[in-house]
């Protein structure tokens, strides 16, 4: 396994990716909204509320995201736009999630809109994906996924195949229908 054998498994990953939005958009499955947070701040005497800073939509699919236009991303952080009503002071991390609800509320989201945030790219490129420590990595010439913690890593190929197909047919009971 060779420079060249990764090279062509990067190619077919970008066609991969290709396929995969061509399969979801004629599927209609549901985008989330891509977002950046950005934190609370002082500008001069007043402070300036935490906002997201919308992205993209992007679809989905386990521990990646994959954008309109083919770009692939590790799945961050999950918030839904709805209004945090008052603080109430139970934990830290109740309050983080909290401002993190109210940022994407404040923003230009749809109430209730799922939001998709902190997501790093994943660059598709041999160099990059062969140092890589996850979740997309580049391993003997084949692209693979760590798809949860502790397992063996899967062909990313089988595995985008299989979160395409579940986000174009969802199972019964998902509230889609």
């Amino acid at each position: 396994m060779g420079a060249e054998d990764d090279e062509r498994a990067v190619a077919r990953l970008r066609e991969l990716l290709l396929w995969a939005v061509r399969e979801l958009r004629a599927g209609q499955a549901p985008t989330e909204a891509l977002a950046r947070f950005e934190s609370a701040r002082r500008r001069m005497l007043v402070t300036v509320k935490s906002k997201m800073v919308p992205l993209g939509r992007v679809w989905r699919l386990g521990v990646v995201l994959l954008d309109e236009q083919g770009g692939l991303y590790a799945t961050g952080s999950l918030t839904r736009a709805v209004d945090p009503k008052w603080r109430q002071y139970v934990a830290q991390s109740m309050e983080v999630r909290r401002d993190r609800r109210g940022a994407a509320f404040r923003g230009p989201f749809a109430a209730g809109e799922s939001v998709d945030f902190d997501a790093r790219p994943i660059e598709v490129d041999a160099a990059v994906l062969r140092e890589s420590d996850g979740p997309v990595l580049l391993q003997g010439g084949r692209v693979v996924v760590l798809w949860a913690p502790g397992t063996k890593p899967r062909l990313f190929e089988d595995y985008l195949r299989e979160r395409v197909d579940l986000a174009v047919h969802p199972p019964e009971g998902d509230g889609r229908s």
